[in-house]
């Protein structure tokens, strides 16, 4: 849209600057990246849900012919990383300089990037790896994790990582109001992002002597920050570049081969060697090392009067945010929200948590903690529907918020609002 004058818009259809090269099939996505003279990488999986990584052999690794070269957590300078709380080691293993940075807390954390004249010979390498394991206990059920009897985050001193509350009115008046009260048990499972391009990029040494990494991403500075602090350089020294996404969905906000490939352009060049390392997760891979759509548990209590109108709300939410923070407090301040619906509330106590365990980390979904508090409550509008003998559309009408109400927090809801309009 152009303004041409004061008060005064006028449309036209724009093109997408990279529609012609994704219908042509000419976009370069990051699996596509081959420069000349190209050195392989592969990353190596802990493969342990909680455990002390005690020792790690690498000699028959490096004796498999074309490997280049093998980094571990000793060839990290800052060994941490994380988009909300810099919680998460770049490689596990023994004299990280980070607080418990030897052990894996979940089976996708990187133990050592291995680079190679081949992708066949990078594999061969990482399957030749010795580690050697302390196994320790394991939480992956969240009520058990609220306990705090084993604290995963020594630094942080619970496994709940994040708690919310909203307190609106008089939940003993709401309740002798209602006429009819819904109980509801909601579970919601993890949920895959499956884009198209699996996890790929290239990382180099540019003209200007800066480690470049071409990469599927999100949030370009971010990712920058997040490399240069965890190679110990200012932010000037990396550039990040986007090609052709493949595919997001929010899966992309958090690392996932941005620090590894950066890494291993920076020791190759102390090495002497300035070739581009490229790295290409299977979708096998991709499943294990990166995020999901958090897992969580709702338990809700919904009154309303016969003619439809909520008179209360209760609600507790435990959100599974796994072994790393990613951007789990974000998202369950978006669960928690909308764990009563748009709907005006008069009456609500919410208590929603992000509970840490050894599971794989959530993190952004497309709607980022909203499809999950709408799922319980249109359920329980339904419910309540059903029971009072009433429309479902009408009960929501009756009770949708407008310009005039209040969200359970207590702020006004803006001017504009067109939800019944919508339903």
């Amino acid at each position: 849209m152009t303004v041409t004058k004061p008060n005064q818009l006028e449309s036209r259809s724009l093109h997408r600057v990279d529609a012609l090269g994704k219908v042509t099939g000419t976009a370069h996505y990051p699996g596509d990246l081959t420069p000349e003279n190209l050195l392989h990488g592969k990353v190596l999986f802990s493969g342990q849900p909680h455990a002390r990584l005690l020792s790690i052999d690498l000699n028959a690794a490096l004796a498999v012919p074309g490997v280049v070269a093998i980094f571990t957590t000793q060839d990290v300078p800052v060994n941490e990383y994380g988009l909300i709380f810099p919680d998460q080691p770049v490689l596990v293993g023994p004299g990280s300089d980070k607080l418990n940075g030897d052990v894996s807390l979940w089976e996708g954390d990187h133990v050592a990037v291995i680079v190679a004249e081949t992708e066949t010979a990078a594999s061969l390498a990482r399957d030749a790896i010795k580690v050697e394991w302390e196994p320790l206990p394991i939480i992956t059920d969240m009520a058990e994790a609220m306990k705090d009897e084993i604290v995963l985050h020594p630094w942080h001193g619970s496994n709940i990582l994040k708690k919310y509350q909203i307190r609106k009115g008089d939940m003993a008046a709401g309740w002798a109001q209602a006429d009819v009260v819904i109980e509801g048990d909601y579970t919601l499972p993890y949920q895959e992002h499956a884009y198209l391009q699996p996890e790929a990029g290239l990382s180099y040494i540019d003209d200007e002597g800066r480690i470049t990494i071409e990469i599927g991403g999100q949030w370009t500075h971010e990712d920058r920050e997040q490399v240069a602090h965890a190679l110990g350089l200012p932010d000037e020294q990396i550039r990040i570049i986007y090609p052709a996404i493949g595919g997001a969905f929010g899966g992309r906000e958090d690392m996932s081969l941005q620090i590894v490939l950066g890494l291993a352009a920076m020791r190759l060049k102390e090495m002497g060697i300035e070739r581009p390392v490229r790295i290409i997760w299977s979708r096998e891979e991709s499943i294990i090392g990166h995020h999901k759509r958090h897992q969580a548990k709702v338990r809700t209590k919904w009154g309303a009067t016969n003619d439809g109108m909520i008179t209360a709300v209760s609600a507790e939410v435990h959100m599974d945010s796994g072994a790393y923070a990613y951007t789990s407090t974000k998202v369950l301040g978006n669960f928690h929200l909308m764990v009563t619906g748009p709907y005006e509330i008069p009456n609500a106590h919410i208590d929603s948590y992000a509970i840490t365990t050894n599971n794989v980390p959530g993190g952004a979904f497309r709607g980022f903690g909203g499809p999950q508090g709408a799922f319980a409550a249109e359920n329980q509008m339904n419910k309540l529907a059903k029971a009072l003998g009433m429309d479902p559309v009408e009960i929501r009408l009756k009770n949708a918020l407008t310009e005039d109400k209040l969200l359970t927090v207590q702020t006004p809801m803006p001017p504009g609002v067109s939800l019944s309009a919508v339903i």
